[in-house]
């Protein structure tokens, strides 16, 4: 088990343009990707980008929840995936990032769009996403072409610290569903009753 270091906003690896993988087959390349679930399962987290690991390489791992089955293999690898949006409706949706730790902001994506990846063994494949799933897919492939979720805010007012999330708050208030983790902030947050119902 390897637990990668997370490069944090302002390190230079975070604002490079991702190099493609020449070959998904490579071991070095699932090396790198069981490197990154590792510093998953150590953070808590779920989705992660190479770069944030200090790998300037087109990569993503995510996990998701146990198959409708009951057979847990939560993870995804996604080699240079490629993203298109399906559309031009755009939705605002509150983001989190292990490289901007204490903050969180309001950020507008893409609501639906269609990727292309390979897999570790050169497979193809190719999937729709809507909502949430595809916010974090932009979010995370944002970070292969350097880009951080603050250079998507059109609104930078909304963006503020886990521990005085009031504009989270006032959306929650008004029937907002955020993710669980953001749910949690404002749950925890010692200010909320006193500015918010709900």
């Amino acid at each position: 088990m390897t637990i990668r270091k997370i490069a944090l906003m302002g390190n230079p690896i975070l604002s490079r343009v991702a190099e493609p993988v020449d070959d998904p087959t490579d071991p070095a390349i699932s090396d790198i990707a069981e490197d990154m679930k590792d510093t998953l399962i150590d953070m808590g987290g779920s989705w992660i980008a190479a770069p944030q690991v200090f790998e300037s390489l087109r990569l993503v791992v995510y996990r998701e929840n146990l198959q409708p089955s009951g057979k847990a293999d939560p993870w995804v690898v996604l080699v240079n995936p490629v993203l298109t949006p399906r559309g031009e409706e755009m939705v605002p949706g509150w983001e989190r990032c292990h490289s901007i730790p204490g903050l969180h902001g309001k950020v507008v994506r893409y609501k639906s769009l269609h990727m292309t990846y390979r897999t570790l063994e050169d497979e193809e494949i190719t999937l729709d996403a809507t909502g949430v799933k595809a916010a974090l897919l932009q979010h995370e492939c944002d970070h292969l072409d350097g880009v951080l979720y603050p250079m998507r805010m059109r609104d930078l007012s909304k963006l503020e610290f886990n521990a005085e999330p009031g504009h989270l708050a006032r959306d929650i208030a008004e029937g907002a569903e955020v993710w669980p983790v953001l749910q949690d902030l404002v749950d925890a947050w010692p200010g909320r009753s006193r500015w918010f119902d709900g």
